[in-house]
C-alpha cells in the first residue's frame, strides 16, 4: 500500500477496540506534527510567517525597464493619462470616433474575452467553495429481499423482508497548510489575468480600428491625386494628338510616350483600390459585421492629422499601464500558489467525517428514535511511498514559476522596444513628411513649366514626360508619409496600453470632448488587478 491512513477514535489492544484517552491523544498528535514539519519543506518559521501555509509567499519579480526613452530629448515625458484614456480624440475626426464606438460594442473577438472572464470568475468561485465541507450526501434507499425456505417447512413458500433507509454524510478536508487558500489566491490572479486580456483585446482593437481607418483615408487620398494625374496625361495625350494630326512638328514617338505614361498611372488606380477594399473588409470584421461596402458609411475625408508635438509617460509606467505586462506578472502569481498547492502533498490531509441515518424494516419506523444510527470524528490521510512523484511536482511547479518569471520580464523588454521602435518612426515621419512637401511643390512648379516649354516647342517631350513621372511618385510618397505620422502616433498610444481605461465607463468619447482630452473616468471597477511594482524576485522553497 502507498497511502496511511488512520482515525484518533480508537486503537487496537489486547481484548479488542478501547478509545484514546484525551492524553494520548494529545500526545500522538504533537508527535505526529512534529515528523510532519521534519519531513516537509517549509520550516515552522516560514509556515507560521506564510499565514499558516506552506510554500513561499509570492512577490513581484523584477522587471528592467530604462530611466528614460532614448529621444527624451525631443519627447517631454510626463504621466498624462487623460490623454492616454482617449487618445484618438487628438486627431479630432468624428468619423473615427464613431468607428471606435461600434467596434467596442460590437467586436466579436471582444466578446470571446469577456466570456472567459466570466469562465474565470465561475472557477474563482468553485476554488472558494473548498474551503467548506467538499462533500454532503443524503442517500436514502428501499430494499425487498427474499430467500427460500425448505418446502416441508409449515407455510414454506419463501420468506420476504423489507429494509428503509435513510442518511445524510459530510467529509471536510481542513485546509491545514493552505492548500485551499492558495487556490483561492490562484484564482484570483487567474481572474484578475483574465481581465487584463480583455484590456489587452481591447487596446489592439482600438488601435487595429484606428490603423485600419487611416489607411483607408491614405488610399482614397493616393487615388484622389492619382486620378487629377490622370486627367493631366490625357490632356497631354491629346494636345499631342491633336497637333500630330495638324501637322505640326510632333512625331508618333511623342505620342506613344504620352499614352505610356497615361496608361502606367490608369493601370496604378485598381492596386490602389484592392488596398482600400482589403482595410475596408478590416474595418467590417472589427466592427463586427459582414464585409460590406464601406463606402456610404465612411465617405470621403482628409488623412487624420497628427499633433506635431507629443508627450509621453516614463519607462516605468507601461508596468502600471500596458495590459499584457501586467497579465503576464498576474500569471506569474497564480503559478506562484501552484507551488504550495504542490508543496501541500507533502503533508498529511486532516478530516473531519460524519454520517447520521435512519434504517428500519418498515417504512412507519424509519424515522423512530429506535432506528437512528450516526458517527463523527476526524482522521488522517497521508501519502508515503509516492516514489518521489510530490518532490518532483513541486519542482515541475516551481521550475514553470521560473519560467513564467522570465516570459513576464521578456514582455517588458518587449513593450519598452514596441514603444521605443513607435517614437522613432512618429519623429522621423514628420521630418520625411516635411521634406516630401518641399519636393512635392518644386516638382508641381516644374511640371508647369516643363508644359509651357514643351507646347512652346522650347523643350522635347521626353524632359517633360521624366518631370510629370516624378510629380506623380513624389505626391503618391508625400500622401503615405502623412499616413505615416498618423499610423506611428496610434503604434505609440498602443505601445504605451492606452485606451482600456473605456471598459470602466462604457464611454469611447465623452458629449464635452473635441479637441482637449476629457476628464478622468470613474475609479476603476471592484476586482480590479492590481499593478505589479518592482520588487526583488519571490523566495524559492
Amino acid at each position: 500500500m502507498n497511502r496511511l491512513e488512520g482515525t484518533p477514535v480508537v486503537h487496537k489492544k489486547r481484548g479488542g477496540l478501547v478509545p484514546w484517552n484525551g492524553a494520548e491523544c494529545f500526545e500522538r498528535t504533537v508527535g505526529l506534527l512534529l515528523l510532519v514539519l521534519c519531513v516537509g519543506c517549509t520550516s515552522f518559521r516560514e509556515y507560521v510567517q506564510n499565514g499558516f501555509k506552506v510554500g513561499p509567499n509570492y512577490q513581484p519579480p523584477c522587471a528592467y525597464v530604462s530611466d528614460q526613452w532614448i529621444d527624451a530629448d525631443q519627447i517631454p515625458t510626463e504621466e498624462n493619462p487623460e490623454l492616454l484614456r482617449h487618445w484618438w480624440i487628438v486627431f479630432q475626426d468624428p468619423k473615427l470616433n464613431e468607428l471606435l464606438d461600434r467596434a467596442y460594442r460590437q467586436n466579436l473577438t471582444l466578446r470571446e474575452a469577456g466570456c472567459r472572464i466570466l469562465q474565470a470568475r465561475a472557477a474563482r468561485a468553485i476554488a472558494a467553495g473548498e474551503l467548506f465541507p467538499q462533500r454532503q450526501d443524503a442517500t436514502g434507499s428501499y430494499t425487498r429481499s427474499g430467500a427460500a425456505v425448505d418446502p416441508g417447512m409449515p407455510g414454506g413458500a419463501g420468506r420476504f423482508s423489507d429494509s428503509w433507509n435513510f442518511g445524510f454524510s459530510l467529509s471536510w478536508e481542513l485546509d491545514f497548510w493552505g492548500r485551499f487558500r492558495r487556490a483561492v489566491a490562484a484564482a484570483d490572479a487567474n481572474l484578475d489575468a483574465s481581465v487584463l486580456s480583455y484590456d489587452e483585446v481591447l487596446v489592439t482593437l482600438l488601435g487595429d480600428v484606428a490603423a485600419n481607418y487611416v489607411t483607408v483615408r491614405t488610399t482614397q487620398e493616393r487615388i484622389k491625386l492619382l486620378r487629377a494625374n490622370v486627367e493631366l496625361q490625357r490632356g497631354i495625350y491629346q494636345f499631342v494628338d491633336e497637333r500630330l494630326k495638324a501637322g505640326f512638328k510632333q512625331t508618333e514617338l511623342d505620342l506613344d510616350q504620352a499614352l505610356i505614361t497615361l496608361r502606367q498611372s490608369e493601370a496604378a488606380i485598381p492596386q490602389l483600390e484592392i488596398t482600400l477594399r482589403q482595410a475596408e473588409n478590416n474595418l467590417c470584421l472589427l466592427l463586427g459585421m459582414a464585409p460590406t461596402d464601406l463606402s456610404a458609411i465612411l465617405g470621403d475625408g482628409p488623412i487624420p492629422h497628427a499633433p506635431p508635438e507629443l508627450v509621453v509617460a516614463i519607462p516605468a509606467d507601461l508596468l502600471r499601464r500596458r495590459p499584457d505586462v501586467r497579465r503576464a506578472e498576474r500569471l506569474t502569481a497564480a503559478q506562484a500558489e501552484q507551488i504550495g498547492i504542490a508543496e501541500a502533498d507533502l503533508y498529511p490531509a486532516f478530516f473531519i467525517s460524519g454520517n447520521f441515518g435512519y434504517a428500519a424494516k418498515d417504512f412507519a419506523d424509519l424515522f423512530r428514535n429506535t432506528a437512528f444510527h450516526g458517527s463523527v470524528g476526524p482522521s488522517f490521510q497521508w501519502n508515503l511511498l509516492n516514489y518521489g512523484r510530490i518532490t518532483n511536482n513541486v519542482w515541475y511547479q516551481n521550475a514553470r514559476f521560473q519560467e513564467l518569471v522570465v516570459a513576464y520580464q521578456n514582455t517588458v523588454l518587449q513593450a519598452a522596444k514596441e514603444v521605443e521602435d513607435a517614437l522613432v518612426r512618429f519623429l522621423r515621419a514628420q521630418q520625411r513628411s516635411k521634406l516630401l512637401d518641399e519636393a512635392t511643390q518644386a516638382a508641381r512648379k516644374a511640371v508647369d513649366i516643363a508644359i509651357t516649354q514643351y507646347k512652346a516647342g522650347a523643350a522635347d517631350f521626353n524632359r517633360y514626360a521624366l518631370i510629370e513621372q516624378n510629380l506623380v511618385s513624389l505626391q503618391d510618397t508625400a500622401a503615405q508619409s502623412r499616413g505615416e505620422i498618423a499610423q506611428s502616433l496610434i503604434s505609440v498610444f498602443r505601445a504605451l496600453g492606452g485606451g482600456w481605461e473605456i471598459r470602466q465607463t462604457g464611454v469611447v468619447v465623452a458629449a464635452e470632448s473635441t479637441a482637449s482630452p476629457p476628464e478622468a473616468p470613474t475609479p476603476p471597477q471592484e476586482g480590479k488587478p492590481p499593478a505589479p511594482e518592482v520588487a526583488p524576485t519571490p523566495k524559492q522553497p
